[in-house]
């Protein structure tokens, strides 16, 4: 397998996306589903075919066929099952009758991802890869996957009414808000479309656009100010910056507000006949009409966090230089059935994923508090660190000193303290050498639960322990290096 150049923009220049709702027609609409629908078919035959020769190798190892004899290994380069799929696609009677109805990007796309699943496969197997282990790709259903297609190659554009974008097969589909944005920078030249994915998401169909533009970067307002963010489910975000500041961003908890009205729309679809899949019942029309009022809350919901968090985030980077947040641990909290709800409602991985992108557009500094970092134990006057501190008492009381403050704003003020430590090296937390003679009683920055190994590779899944071009090695999970209190992104 041969790998592809990653794609570098050029200097001065950046990727970034610009996404616009459609309003299909008729028509439109099954066109856009066909095209999603061919790339999920697409995909299921990839994994389909990589995966046989993976079972065939196995039965003829149970048979005691030697291994210079073994079926050989296929290859899940989208370059070798694109040139597969196109040879069988004339004559499987899966894709005869209809491959032709869409374009060939779509069955690209679906090819195209599923290079991507066996490269997580494999890279997780290794232990290259970071989070949960990823097991084989699995076939995706027709009643679950996301529709989504993409188109790399073909006319994609926008037109020069700004009200309309052309995709290959599909034609010209109105938008459902002007792109004279994006035109604009296209025709003078500071831009330029690289890539258009449409996917069904929340309710409408969605068009992006993966584009290469001009963007200079911009001074902040207070370069030389650090800020430390705090996040929490009572109060979304404390923010202390270095001069001594301390502000505090309200939880709009957009679910709450509307909780009672799907409360209520929840008990009227559960009064109507919905579909059953075991005896093959189709919903009613009043079944169909209730689930989508439901629907329509639930996408305002997630439509109204997302702006919430957009400028939120936008309006932190535009101010300061140096944003310094906490690595936290979001899968397991919502692990927590008490707090799971308000925890993904505020949305705290995607607060930190969106500092840290729009941070690197403006050449700004994004330092990551170690996950150990006892940020609310820690005294900020004097830098003393209580053995405890349960959750429910909100006043950091510092033993040694007298100091007095909300724990949320004291864990503020020790995350914004941070980003000096880093350059300055005091031995708080950022100079690593340092680090390991300031006293941790009862050792309250490190990790307490043990950790566990990871699990032997074994015959039983399909592939074996003997995949192509694989290290045959398994990693165990590593402790997480305490006195490396930062990382800067």
């Amino acid at each position: 397998m041969f790998s592809v150049k990653r794609f570098q923009p050029q200097p001065g220049f950046v990727v970034q996306a610009y996404r616009f709702a459609l309003d299909p027609n008729a028509t439109q609409e099954r066109a856009l589903r066909s095209h999603c629908g061919a790339a999920r078919a697409a995909y299921n035959w990839a994994v389909a075919w990589v995966t046989a020769s993976w079972w065939q190798r196995k039965a003829e190892e149970s048979y005691g066929v030697p291994e210079g004899q073994l079926t050989e290994w296929r290859s899940w380069s989208a370059y070798s099952m694109r040139k597969e799929f196109n040879r069988v696609k004339r004559t499987d009677p899966q894709f005869a009758d209809w491959w032709d109805e869409n374009s060939k990007e779509a069955y690209s796309s679906g090819l195209a991802n599923a290079e991507a699943a066996f490269k997580s496969y494999s890279k997780s197997k290794r232990g290259e890869r970071k989070g949960k282990r990823v097991g084989v790709p699995r076939f995706k259903s027709k009643r679950k996957a996301r529709l989504s297609c993409r188109f790399t190659t073909g006319g994609f554009r926008i037109e020069h009414d700004g009200r309309h974008v052309v995709l290959p097969k599909m034609g010209r589909i109105r938008v459902h808000e002007r792109a004279n944005g994006l035109r604009d920078r296209i025709a003078a030249g500071t831009a330029r479309i690289l890539s258009a994915t449409v996917r069904h998401e929340r309710g409408r169909w969605l068009v992006s656009f993966q584009v290469e533009v001009k963007r200079p970067i911009t001074r902040v307002a207070r370069p030389d100010v650090a800020v430390g963010i705090d996040l929490g489910v009572k109060t979304l975000a404390v923010m202390a910056d270095s001069t001594g500041e301390i502000r505090t961003v309200p939880n709009p908890k957009h679910y709450d507000e509307g909780a009672n009205l799907l409360r209520l729309l929840s008990r009227r679809v559960s009064r109507r006949q919905g579909p059953d899949r075991r005896t093959g019942r189709k919903p009613s029309r009043r079944w169909e009409k209730a689930n989508a009022e439901r629907n329509r809350v639930h996408h305002r919901v997630a439509n109204l966090r997302s702006d919430a968090l957009h400028k939120l985030t936008t309006s932190v980077r535009a101010e300061y230089g140096t944003v310094v947040v906490e690595d936290l641990n979001v899968a397991g909290l919502l692990r927590n059935r008490r707090v799971a709800r308000a925890i993904a409602d505020a949305g705290f991985g995607e607060i930190r994923r969106q500092l840290t992108y729009k941070g690197q557009r403006n050449a700004c500094r994004t330092v990551v508090a170690n996950r150990w970092y006892p940020s609310s134990k820690t005294c900020s006057a004097c830098g003393a660190v209580k053995a405890k501190l349960p959750l429910h008492v909100r006043a950091f009381t510092c033993d040694a000193c007298g100091l007095v403050l909300d724990r949320d704003d004291n864990a503020a003020r020790n995350l914004a303290a941070l980003a000096a430590d880093c350059t300055a090296g005091t031995g708080v937390a950022g100079d690593q050498d340092a680090a390991s003679a300031v006293s941790k009683p009862r050792g309250a920055d490190q990790k307490t639960r043990a950790t566990t190994r990871s699990r032997k590779a074994t015959g039983g899944r399909a592939g074996g322990a003997t995949l192509p071009h694989q290290r045959q090695q398994e990693t165990r999970d590593r402790r997480q290096d305490t006195e490396a209190q930062l990382a800067l992104w």
